[in-house]
């Protein structure tokens, strides 16, 4: 790893501060990059129009007790990668070899928007409990790393 990476997982850090979820362990952000060049950020938060968690006070996952890395559907949020993705195709932006440095391991849902996007090497900083996602990372022949300083 390089100066940029430590640079783009720092970005990442940040973007993952603009989070609306209600709980600060659920900040997430996500940056994709190629040749150094930032393609898009990302984000978990609302779809537009849609009241966040901080917006109603309480995080719905921690409401209904679901475990972390179970039944990501059931949550007001958009994943910050892919909030990032949906960002590149929203401004007609190629992934293509792209590198998306994201805060947390990336669920199975991201992996597979990650692997059919272009992105051919994601890092990140935090694990998750999803082997799923590593092992279709792996078959896809998707380089995925965990960011150690």
């Amino acid at each position: 790893m390089d100066k940029w990476d430590k640079r783009f997982m720092e970005l990442a850090e940040t973007v993952a501060g603009w989070s609306s979820c209600f709980q600060e362990n659920r900040h997430v952000g996500a940056v994709i990059v190629r040749d150094k060049r930032i393609l898009t950020t990302g984000y978990n938060g609302a779809p537009a129009g849609v009241k966040s968690c901080a917006e109603r006070g309480e995080c719905l996952r921690r409401k209904k007790n679901i475990p972390s890395g179970t039944m990501q559907e059931v949550c007001y949020a958009v994943h910050a990668e892919q909030n990032a993705i949906i960002q590149a195709a929203k401004l007609g932006v190629s992934l293509e070899n792209a590198t998306l440095y994201c805060t947390h391991q990336p669920c199975v849902i991201c992996a597979r928007m990650i692997i059919n996007s272009g992105v051919k090497k994601v890092y990140y900083r935090h694990g998750y409990p999803d082997a799923f996602a590593l092992q279709l990372f792996e078959e896809a022949g998707v380089s995925i790393e965990r960011f150690e300083e």
